[in-house]
């Protein structure tokens, strides 16, 4: 096999590797601990319980209608607000 061919090959399977991305932490989450948190209001205290409940390393807020990046992080607890900021449903990714 050629050289710049064999190159490219690994180039490419590379790209499939299950490697966490930079800066994240071995931690998961668990939004199942979470779940009494729902109808809440949207709180920097409710967030800290929601991380110390689930074992997430990082919070996002997820406002309606907001564009959101969808790549999966087994670390993060995203918390869905509704229209009133309250707290309409939890999980993790």
């Amino acid at each position: 096999m050629k050289p710049l061919v064999a190159a490219a090959m690994l180039i490419g399977v590379s790209g499939c590797a299950t490697t966490p991305a930079p800066g994240s932490s071995a931690r998961s989450c668990d939004a199942s601990r979470t779940q009494s948190l729902v109808g809440q209001a949207a709180t920097s205290e409710v967030a800290a319980q929601a991380q110390r409940l689930s074992g997430a390393g990082m919070v996002r807020w997820l406002q309606p209608r907001q564009i959101i990046t969808m790549e999966f992080r087994a670390d993060r607890l995203n918390l869905v607000l509704d229209a009133r900021n309250r707290i309409e449903s939890i999980r993790c990714g």
